[in-house]
């Protein structure tokens, strides 16, 4: 690679950014450009960065077209939200509301009650993944019901609860209490050690 300093003083700067630097790919890359400046051939740096050839590629050349603010990576804006401020604030409060005759009286919202209503009461679309990400960033949970056996009757689970022997009234303490051989009845240090 034949790349030179920008300006007087960047291998220093490169150097002091490379020591104060925690984030490791950041680092590298502070590091491919100064290997570059210092004449080092690409494989030479590959092989000292443990990185591809593209990496040490973009960002020596980055240097050499911009210079030192140029290796500094940008924050990525991310995807434009789907629904305003306003929009997620009806939302939050139409789903914390509960279902609705529109919702077919069920007794709780699922992630496809709001897939339907983001889709027909806010006009947006989701996946059952975005929508489940949306309710989680929101501060809404999973419910996760007690499962019943299909065999479950409560009439017998209230007659056993009356009759069980531990557990009724009429069950008494047949064995006495009995107290313990293996603690000893003298204070902490009162014992003589001459005996």
């Amino acid at each position: 690679m034949n790349i030179s300093e920008r300006t007087p003083g960047d291998c220093a700067e490169l150097q002091n950014r490379i020591k104060q630097e925690r984030n490791v790919k950041q680092r590298d890359r502070y590091r491919a450009a100064l290997l570059a400046i210092e004449g080092r051939q690409t494989q030479q740096i590959i092989d000292a960065l443990a990185r591809s050839r593209g990496f040490v590629q973009r960002w020596a050349y980055a240097y050499r077209d911009g210079g030192i603010d140029a290796i500094v990576t940008k924050p990525q804006p991310g995807a434009k939200p789907k629904l305003s401020p306003q929009q997620i604030q009806q939302f939050i409060e139409r789903f914390a509301a509960g279902p609705t005759e529109a919702d077919g009286g069920r007794c709780t919202l699922r992630g496809s009650d709001a897939i339907r209503i983001l889709e027909k009461e806010f006009g947006v679309n989701y996946s059952v993944p975005g929508v489940y990400d949306l309710l989680h960033r929101l501060g809404f949970s999973c419910l996760k019901p007690r499962p019943k056996h299909r065999k479950q009757n409560p009439q017998i689970q209230q007659q056993w609860l009356r009759e069980a022997p531990l557990l009724s009234s009429e069950f008494k303490v047949t064995t006495q209490a009995k107290w313990s051989k293996c603690g000893s009845r003298t204070k902490r240090g009162s014992a003589s050690k001459g005996h």
